[in-house]
């Protein structure tokens, strides 16, 4: 049946739109874009004072599947991916075991494609086992639907071994995602090197173990034409880096998350909440502050969640024992328009930019613009939604998130994935609703 929905604020820069109007969907894609659109016997809903945006898509997803679904699973983490108004994520293949042969990967895109209340793509890890030492099958698994490749969790150490992975992913057309962390002087590093790891006697993780890696891989792209995609970037430093490769030529994205662009190192305490215990670590204000500038300026292409559950037993311990990561699908949104549209350091149209157009962009996925003919794939938005996140409101199995009692405003409502709404009101629909909180 076809939507009409009446009254929204439409905003695309992709096509300078930016209007209060109507929009039709009918057979899963957009039939028309205007104010008064007739109903024709299509569902009407009066979107008055909601914003209607392409769907968002988050870049850097850890699904957990397969091997760790005590954490999250397909299911349950598109499900947390649409609460946060997502209609695409691209998984991490850090899993158990590593996505980096063809069967694993059409594993996933198969299971997703059954249990998945988004669209899930997949990126294949750049060496077998991420032990950096021989290649994936990267030509077998981009053939499979693969849509960049990474070593997440640890990076590929070998300067040499980076090279080979750039040569051999270039002919393929897929980007490499670079998770930058020299593994010799980051160390058993916990928390960032400041004032902050010595106050709490924690073990410091330096600065330059992010972005020596940062400008060894930017000039490794100069030698071999390959595309690199810095991820997490967390330091002012390492931006500067990007910013100078990109007015050179260089062939260089780069992605920041919400909890590095709100949080700094100084709101880990002597309550040692592992929440805040990530990778990269949070930096220090002067970090933050330079990356919310990178965001203003363009040299930050997007924004991602780095969402990495955890189980609760597994949090519940020493800072020092406790895995890194803390999940962001279902906060990202709330936090950007906090931290970014609300001050007014950003506009709608540059949220939608960082968190729709570039993410598509980077991974190579199909467009998806507010005019006629293109998939029905929407996010729409509360920008005046206030609400406080609890640690029981989550579609996510885990709960380890930073922003547990903190005051968020701006959350999705709807998420239409190709015309059919997944989301609404707030409420996953139809076999998504099950397990949702």
């Amino acid at each position: 049946m076809a939507s009409l929905l009446k009254n929204a604020r439409l905003i695309d820069p992709q096509v300078g739109l930016d209007e209060v109007c109507d929009l039709l969907i009918d057979e899963g894609r957009i039939a028309a874009v205007g104010a008064g659109l007739a109903a024709e016997g299509a569902e009407v809903r009066d979107l008055a004072g909601k914003i209607v945006v392409p769907g968002l898509v988050d870049i850097h997803v850890h699904l957990r599947e397969p091997g760790q679904e005590h954490k999250e699973d397909i299911a349950s983490g598109t499900r947390a991916a649409v609460r946060g108004g997502f209609t695409d994520v691209c998984c991490m293949p850090n899993t158990a075991p590593t996505i980096d042969n063809a069967i694993t990967l059409d594993y996933v895109r198969n299971r997703a494609a059954q249990v998945g209340a988004c669209r899930v793509h997949v990126a294949g890890a750049c060496s077998k086992g991420l032990g950096g030492e021989a290649l994936s099958d990267m030509g077998e698994m981009a053939a499979h639907g693969a849509v960049a490749f990474t070593d997440d969790g640890r990076g590929v150490q070998n300067a040499g071994m980076m090279r080979r992975v750039m040569e051999y992913s270039e002919p393929f057309g897929k980007v490499i995602m670079s998770h930058c962390q020299d593994e010799g002087l980051v160390d058993k590093g916990q928390v960032n090197e400041g004032p902050v790891s010595t106050r709490l006697g924690l073990q410091a993780w330096p600065a330059a173990g992010e972005e020596i890696q940062v400008m060894r891989d930017m000039e490794l792209s100069r030698l071999t034409g390959a595309p690199i995609h810095i991820q997490h970037l967390t330091t002012a430093r390492g931006l500067d880096m990007v910013r100078r490769g990109k007015a050179e030529g260089t062939k260089v994205t780069c992605e920041v998350t919400p909890h590095h662009l709100m949080l700094a190192d100084a709101c880990i305490d002597e309550t040692y909440d592992t929440n805040l215990k990530v990778n990269p670590p949070l930096r220090g204000e002067d970090d933050r502050r330079a990356l919310i500038e990178g965001v203003a300026d363009g040299t930050v292409d997007c924004i991602v969640t780095d969402h990495a559950p955890h189980a609760h037993h597994e949090k519940d311990c020493e800072f020092e024992l406790a895995p890194f990561g803390m999940i962001g699908l279902e906060t990202a949104l709330g936090a950007v328009v906090s931290t970014l549209v609300e001050p007014g350091v950003i506009g709608w149209a540059r949220l939608v930019e960082l968190m729709s157009v570039r993410p598509r962009q980077i991974i190579g996925i199909d467009r998806v613009a507010l005019e006629p003919g293109c998939r029905a794939d929407l996010t729409v938005i509360d920008p005046e939604a206030v609400w406080t996140v609890t640690a029981d409101g989550f579609a996510s199995k885990s709960s380890n998130s930073g922003f547990i009692g903190r005051a968020l405003k701006g959350r999705a409502t709807d998420v239409y994935v190709a015309g059919r709404a997944v989301l609404h009101e707030g409420q996953l629909t139809g076999p998504y609703a099950q397990g949702a909180c």
